[in-house]
């Protein structure tokens, strides 16, 4: 018998995972051996006879499953960056056993009872603030998983999360398939007219990797269709790909989700009503900062009536444009980005093709460590030969300021079919004090498309965005230094969660990190003067159609969770009400439409939460503002504040509390309404 390499010792450098050994076929046994083993732990805390202390019962379950969690992440990490259908097998299978795992634990009465006993006599434990807040989370996590209900709700409860677990495993897998099975190849010289250079030679790189040597292929990938939406001259193929885009998730056939999203709002709801809640979203909402559906409505409500005032204007001013070209047509959909980009260049003298050439991925990767270094005083080395799970993925050992090793970060940047669109941030390892100074090991997946072979790959400036973006989630995983695994780095509100990785992005906007990194990619010039102030200058343009995109999709997510029975819901036909019920412009669509809104159904994060990234924009913007208020966006005080009170502290204190820690105050909504242009 060979030895599984996910049950032994990792003897690899830094003990990442050893991907190169790993088949498929070792998960199964894996997570089935590493349940039971996690069982036989928790039904040992659960069962011993001592009275309940904080260490035994409490800081005993953090240190539990270890060996599931090592298994769980490797696998999930694969399952979304590169996959196949074999582990997509596996994951259909494994999803209900681990929600039923994950059931038996939270639903067992002794270990509630002693949880729930360590809770009443809180006051009384001598706990530090860091162990209050992690029983804190455990007495919620116990209760908000029906660890209170009589008999009857538990086991409903269990059954409930198990086939939401299928559920979410399907959602995401019709996504995949529908992108994956899509592309268009570019085949004439009016397939491909008024495509620039930098798109012709990504979609050629495409094309080789699907076999079509000499052809071009824009794919459903974020990076490659939305330049081809800007740049195409060919109306009825914008047309087409638009179509593509929109209708994942609901072509009909095996793939089509909308009967998945039916199911899965009326069991959430079903949920709900067992824990005493009217409605889903009332329950998700309990457990944030924004409480109360009305509160989330509040700020939305309060951004969308300007934002649709002003993605109006827009409308009028791309349907002049259309008009000057001799198009009398509506502005449509699949018009909107194309007309777009003509009028930035006639208003700001500004277009992508001009801008691209100096947003080389390598400099951009480097502006982000940088300024990483310049506020935390943490560097970046790249290692190579590291066990990786794919050739292109790249490995950096992260140090502190004296030198020290801090933990590792992984970046896998292209586009490909085994792996879901989108971007995002995620651990292998998380940082905690359990067992010694464990360090992390965290990983940024995006969905570049790639340069040709020896040739840089460029970025447009929303790609150089989105890399800032998840390096700030990156960071907050990265910099955490805190005792249990619940609360390390990204384990705060859903509705903070956004708060370190948005704020990060401010800093790619600064002219003191645009004029050092944004050079050349053929010549090494830095960009020039004019170009860096119309970029800059441009930083609003287009807001009312990226707002109006945006809190469309988190408003409908609302509406969806505040169904009180949607057990017969026609999903097509209710977001069609719903967005007539906002006044949805009709050129615009939704950022997410309901059948690939993966945010909200691949799984139970964002559900209800989606209006997250807004709320967090509201401190986002407020916090950039001390920096501004200084005259120095790298001010060491500053800085070093936001690293103790939010990027270094997880969730050890409550997220209002950790703000105004930071701010000296709550932040205030003028600040998001400036940044977005957007008269307060």
């Amino acid at each position: 018998m060979t030895t599984n390499p996910l049950l032994a010792d990792w003897e690899t450098p830094f003990q990442l995972p050893p991907f190169s050994e790993i088949e498929p076929g070792h998960f199964e046994e894996s997570f089935e051996l590493a349940m039971a083993e996690a069982r036989r732990e928790t039904d040992q805390i659960a069962h011993q006879t001592d009275a309940p202390t904080f260490d035994n019962t409490v800081a005993a379950m953090e240190r539990s499953g270890e060996t599931l969690t090592r298994v769980a992440r490797t696998f999930f990490n694969l399952s979304g960056a590169h996959t196949n259908e074999a582990l997509q097998k596996i994951e259909r299978n494994i999803a209900p056993k681990l929600a039923k795992h994950g059931s038996d634990t939270l639903l067992n009465p002794r270990l509630y009872a002693r949880i729930a006993e360590l809770w009443e006599q809180r006051d009384k434990l001598g706990l530090n603030d860091e162990e209050a807040r992690v029983l804190e989370r455990y007495h919620k996590m116990f209760q908000r998983a029906g660890a209170g209900l009589e008999e009857p709700g538990k086991k409903r409860m269990a059954e409930i999360s198990q086939r939401l677990a299928s559920l979410g495993t399907g959602f995401s897998q019709n996504v995949l398939k529908d992108e994956a099975d899509f592309q268009l190849v570019l085949e004439t010289e009016e397939d491909r007219a008024g495509l620039p250079d930098f798109l012709l030679t990504s979609a050629a790189e495409a094309a080789r990797e699907r076999g079509l040597d000499g052809k071009h292929v824009i794919t459903l990938s974020r990076s490659s269709i939305e330049p081809f939406l800007q740049f195409s001259t060919n109306r009825a193929l914008r047309e087409e790909a638009f179509r593509a885009w929109s209708s994942r998730g609901e072509k009909g056939g095996d793939t089509d989700n909308r009967e998945i999203i039916r199911e899965t709002l009326a069991l959430r709801a079903e949920k709900a009503r067992l824990l005493g809640f009217s409605n889903f979203a009332d329950y998700k909402l309990d457990d944030t900062m924004a409480k109360t559906p009305a509160n989330v409505r509040g700020l939305l409500t309060k951004v969308w009536e300007p934002a649709v005032a002003q993605a109006r204007e827009e409308q009028e001013k791309l349907a002049e444009m259309a008009r000057s070209e001799g198009e009398n047509h509506p502005i449509e959909a699949w018009d909107w980005r194309h007309y777009s980009e003509k009028v930035r260049k006639a208003e700001h003298d500004l277009d992508e093709a001009e801008l691209k050439p100096y947003l080389q991925l390598d400099n951009i990767i480097q502006a982000a460590f940088d300024t990483a270094t310049r506020l935390f005083g943490v560097t970046f080395r790249e290692l190579e030969g590291l066990p990786v799970y794919h050739p292109d993925v790249r490995v950096f050992e992260v140090l502190d300021r004296t030198g020290a090793h801090k933990g590792l970060f992984l970046g896998d940047y292209f586009a490909r079919s085994s792996k879901r669109s989108g971007a995002w941030m995620s651990a292998f390892r998380s940082q905690h004090k359990l067992k010694g100074d464990v360090t992390p090991i965290i990983v940024n997946v995006m969905n570049f498309s790639k340069g040709a072979p020896g040739e840089a790959t460029l970025l447009t400036f929303d790609d150089a965005r989105t890399l800032f973006h998840e390096f700030g989630h990156g960071l907050h995983g990265l910099l955490s230094d805190v005792t249990y695994p619940v609360i390390s780095g990204t384990g705060v509100a859903r509705d903070f969660v956004e708060l370190p990785s948005q704020l990060y992005e401010h800093w790619l906007s600064q002219p003191d990190v645009l004029s050092k990194f944004a050079v050349h990619y053929r010549t090494g010039e830095p960009m020039p003067e004019a170009l860096l102030e119309k970029l800059l200058a441009a930083a609003n343009f287009n807001q009312g159609f990226a707002t109006v995109e945006y809190t469309a999709s988190a408003l409908v997510d609302l509406e969806l969770h505040l169904l009180e029975d949607p057990s017969d819901l026609d999903i097509t036909a209710f977001e069609k009400q719903a967005l007539g019920g906002i006044g949805m412009p009709d050129a615009i669509t939704m950022r997410h439409r309901i059948p690939h809104f993966q945010h909200v159904f691949s799984g139970d994060g964002y559900s209800a939460g989606y209006y997250s990234y807004m709320w967090s924009e509201v401190m986002d913007a407020d916090a950039f503002g001390a920096f501004e208020e200084k005259g120095d966006i790298f001010d060491p005080q500053t800085a070093e504040k936001l690293l103790t009170h939010i990027y270094s502290a997880g969730g050890r204190q409550d997220p209002e509390d950790a703000y105004v820690a930071f701010r000296g105050r709550s932040p205030k909504i003028d600040a998001l309404l400036e940044k977005r242009g957007f008269a307060a």
